[in-house]
């Protein structure tokens, strides 16, 4: 269920027009939505499957990404340490493991259906959280929150809290753990081998 948790939080992009004036608790459901749709229509056993899916995670839902604040916010002090060029590594690795770590859950979806809360928003607020619950049958609902920003080009999702634990605060301890070891060379050697395996997995 955890897994597919972690997938359905990536159930949030479809191209909408001006979606920059769409209030975020709409603009999530309607991308959530459209995302479950493309995966019902397509069966894991399927040739190319995993291949479809990293597609959608792509171009459908990380834009509505801020990785450079996601990526900010995981390495903490390490990103003032880091050179431009660190940084500019550190955000591609991470970007590319989330990909496909969450194109590889995503292919676990079975019937859930994922409900939200509607939102108040003022036109000053620059920050705010969208709530919802992911349901399957009779089991527990599972609280899944965005914490989102107001950017010139839309609403931005830079965290998520499944059962009101911080996917960005598990990573940030895991990096921390790694820089201390190797330092931030050692930690995007660490990602990028990361994301080597994934990639090799993922092969038919």
């Amino acid at each position: 269920m955890r897994a597919i948790v972690f997938a359905l939080l990536l159930g949030l992009a479809c191209g909408i027009a001006a979606a920059q004036d769409i209030p975020p608790d709409q603009l999530m459901k309607t991308m959530t939505d459209e995302v479950l749709a493309l995966v019902k229509q397509e069966k894991p056993a399927q040739a190319g499957f995993t291949r479809k899916l990293a597609d959608v995670v792509e171009h459908r839902v990380l834009p509505h990404f801020d990785f450079t604040r996601m990526t900010r916010i995981a390495t903490a002090v390490s990103w003032r340490r880091a050179t431009p060029e660190q940084q500019k590594r550190l955000v591609q690795e991470f970007r590319t493991l989330l990909v496909r770590t969450y194109s590889n859950a995503l292919s676990l979806y079975r019937d859930q259906s994922v409900e939200f809360r509607p939102v108040r928003t003022r036109a000053e607020e620059k920050e705010l959280t969208v709530r919802s619950e992911v349901r399957r049958g009779s089991q527990r609902p599972v609280a899944l929150d965005y914490e989102m920003e107001k950017t010139p080009a839309g609403w931005k999702v830079y965290d998520v809290k499944v059962g009101g634990v911080s996917l960005i605060s598990t990573y940030r301890e895991e990096f921390a753990a790694q820089v201390r070891e190797a330092g931030i060379d050692g930690l995007i050697k660490a990602l990028a081998a990361r994301n080597r395996q994934l990639e090799a997995k993922s092969r038919p």
